[in-house]
């Protein structure tokens, strides 16, 4: 425990803060966490728009919330989600006709 009158009260101010920051942290991590398990567009609003709200309380550097951005961006578009492509056939080699060996006589 603090003992001193400044750290009790900077204690004090940081339960506060913690109290205040927990949900808004926890709705960022639900959003990011469904926006990557699946990437529909209502999720990735819900995601950004936690993003958002987190960067403006400074829970998270803007620089941070970029690159989340970015990255959860960059799974919505990739093609493998989208629209799966059919594995290509593997296509038969012709055989070869067999050709009897030229023997010569010595």
């Amino acid at each position: 425990m603090p003992i001193l009158r400044n750290a009790k009260k900077a204690l004090q101010v940081s339960k506060r803060k913690a109290k205040v920051n927990t949900p808004v942290r926890s709705r960022l991590k639900t959003a990011v966490d469904a926006a990557k398990k699946k990437a529909e567009p209502s999720n990735l609003s819900n995601a950004f728009s936690a993003i958002d709200k987190a960067v403006k309380r400074h829970i998270i550097h803007r620089k941070k919330a970029a690159r989340m951005k970015s990255q959860l961006a960059k799974k919505a578009s990739s093609p493998a989600e989208s629209a799966p492509k059919a594995a290509p056939k593997a296509k038969a080699k012709a055989a070869k006709a067999k050709t009897a060996k030229k023997t010569t006589k010595k």
